[in-house]
């Protein structure tokens, strides 16, 4: 550890952010101040009262480096980068979840009602985000059965002859066949807005107006419908409960734990409607107080989504940074507060409960886990040491577009991030000039290729040297278990990968499906033992065998179909180099379709206008 003399005195009394490094470099920790100087200084103050794991951390400092800000909103943004970047061992990490979806309508003279995940687009309005996609769908089938509003893709729109059943239970107004006037939808479109941003009441002024006009012209017919619309409206209303504040947004932010298992729950209220709420679970807080992980996830979570007005939080944290902070990243005034009164206090109770209850049921789960996973090393006979389990599947239909999948479970769970897929008998692109380590990559390319379409035993070899290689080379963890899908043929290659690789230590069982093929009749296989082991129905390691062979089951034919669906879509011409839209139409037209140029030689080829000998031949090597 360096002198902390030597480390506080050359760092200013300005704001930014600090690193702490290990002797290789790692970043241990990222933090940032208001002043530089006294921050890193409070870690080195032989008072202690230091938190043990603070302590723990510092025993491995070797370094301490600082970047300098000119705001300590500007250093909250910058470590939160690093955060991401760096991803430190001490600092309170939250995943980093996909975008949140939106509902959306559409900018087309007749809007579309529809759901979006992404970025978003300047002509097209969103509401949103949503904590979940069941949110959003459940939201249009509201806004459908009050404003009937169309759903249909475009395509399907301008192609209509006739209503289509959504108009005849009245979900739509059949705008494609015209139905219903550009100006009449308009007024649906609007009062939908209306509603999406709270103004209810407005709503139900415009409607009730709408209605007192048709009755006025004697369409009574369309004044029913009106009134149909207002008394939905108000059902809803009733249902929602927290429409305290009509049109406010605000998110409820809420932490609680349960033996050391730590639950942030967030709750999303639009427009004064109640969105949903959904629960965060930060790694690396076990020691951290539930001002620092709220800390955390504000700075975290926010500055990579939406921003609402409003942030109810349910712990006294220092915010003035953060409201800085947040405000410049939505363009607007962002309101944090910590002490809540009202409906706000209702709100801050409800999602205190939702915490509590996502940290128990965490808790409940991994004990349910770590109670398999005991019970499988029991079975199996291996210590308990064994944490680490990577489970293989191969998928093909008739040996095409193999993919094989890797899942992974550590930790008393399925870590999704480490996942990965391996597609199997990828051609090279013999015509792009090649380095040395572009050469080694097509070199075992050129190998897969050589795999018979259908070959499950060299499809299973591939991905496990291709896996293995690397964990051997020191770029990955290496499993204490390696589960196969597959019965003593899969077992034998993969007992012959890893004594190439030298992965002696690994322990391998192949999970067989029974005689009827049923869940519960899976037989174990396991080198050196003739008789299979065979777990009754119930028994708890078998329940999670079975539940990470399922899981590399679906990652398996999940990424098999996508690519499946696209090997079909797409031309074999598409990768050569050489060959653009117009060539390739050439080539098709002259020879009736792909399977016509497959049967075509060189010299047929080279005919075509705009193909060369050169060309010819390259095309003939890649189709065939």
């Amino acid at each position: 550890m360096p002198n902390p003399a030597e480390i506080t005195a050359s760092l200013p009394p300005l704001p930014g952010v600090y690193r702490m490094l290990n002797a290789a470099g790692e970043a241990l920790y990222v933090g940032k101040a208001l002043n530089l100087k006294k921050r890193v200084a409070s870690y080195f103050q032989k008072s202690g009262g230091l938190p043990p794991r603070t302590q723990v951390m510092l025993s491995h400092v070797a370094d301490v480096q600082v970047t300098v800000t000119r705001s300590e909103a500007e250093a909250l943004l910058l470590e939160n980068n690093l955060i991401k970047a760096l991803n430190p061992r001490y600092n309170i990490l939250f995943r980093d979840d996909k975008s949140y979806p939106y509902l959306m309508l559409s900018g087309h003279p007749y809007p579309r009602l529809g759901f979006h995940r992404g970025s978003l687009d300047k002509q097209h309005r969103y509401f949103g985000p949503f904590p979940n996609a069941g949110a959003v769908r459940e939201s249009i089938q509201l806004l459908q059965k009050v404003f009937r509003l169309r759903t249909c893709e475009d395509t399907v729109f301008s192609n209509r002859s006739r209503p289509c059943l959504l108009h005849q239970i009245r979900r739509c107004t059949a705008p494609c066949v015209g139905l219903i006037g550009e100006a009449d939808y308009a007024e649906d479109v609007r009062s939908a807005e209306l509603f999406l941003t709270g103004k209810e009441d407005e709503v139900v002024e415009r409607l009730i107006a709408r209605m007192n006009g048709a009755a006025g012209r004697l369409r009574y017919e369309e004044a029913a419908v009106y009134r149909d619309q207002i008394a939905a409206l108000r059902k809803v209303r009733e249902k929602q409960f927290v429409s305290g504040e009509s049109g406010r947004d605000a998110d409820i932010i809420a932490c609680a734990r349960a033996a050391g298992v730590t639950c942030v729950n967030l709750v999303m209220i639009r427009g004064g409607h109640h969105l949903g709420d959904k629960n965060f679970f930060p790694r690396n807080a076990d020691d951290c107080t539930d001002e620092d992980v709220i800390e955390a996830f504000l700075a975290q979570h926010y500055l990579r989504h939406g921003i609402p007005s409003q942030i109810v939080v349910g712990a006294a944290i220092e915010f003035a940074a953060l409201e800085q902070a947040l405000g410049e990243q939505a363009g607007r005034k962002v309101q944090i507060s910590t002490h809540a009164v009202g409906m706000r206090r209702a709100w801050l109770e409800m999602a205190a409960k939702n915490a509590q209850l996502g940290a128990a049921q965490t808790l409940g789960l991994q004990a349910t886990q770590e109670g398999r996973l005991a019970a499988l090393q029991q079975a199996l006979g291996v210590p308990e040491t064994m944490q680490r389990i990577e489970c293989f599947d191969v998928s093909h239909t008739l040996g095409e577009a193999t993919v094989a999948s890797c899942v992974v479970y550590d930790r008393a769970g399925l870590q999704n991030s480490e996942y990965r897929r391996f597609n199997i008998g990828v051609k090279p692109d013999d015509s792009s000039p090649l380095d040395s380590g572009a050469m080694e990559r097509t070199q075992r390319t050129v190998h897969r290729a050589a795999i018979t379409p259908g070959d499950d035993y060299a499809a299973l070899r591939d991905v496990l040297t291709r896996r293995y290689r690397k964990v051997v080379a020191g770029e990955g963890k290496v499993p204490d278990l390696i589960l196969i899908d597959g019965g003593k043929g899969q077992l034998a290659v993969a007992e012959e990968v890893c004594a190439e690789l030298g992965l002696n230590d690994v322990m391998l069982v192949a999970v067989a499906k029974g005689e009827e093929r049923k869940p519960g009749l899976e037989q174990l296989l396991l080198p050196g033992r003739d008789a299979p082991v065979r777990l009754p129905r119930d028994h708890a390691g078998l329940h999670l065998i079975q539940q990470i062979r399922d899981e590399a089951h679906r990652f398996a034919i999940e990424g098999h179909r996508a690519r499946r669906g696209k090997a079909r879509t797409h031309s074999p011409l598409e990768g050569i180099t050489g060959i653009g839209a117009k060539r390739r139409q050439r080539l098709l037209t002259r020879f009736g379709g792909l399977r016509g140029l497959l049967s075509a030689s060189i010299d047929e080829m080279a005919q075509v206008e705009g193909i060369s000998r050169t060309l010819a031949e390259r095309i003939y090597r890649e189709l065939h």
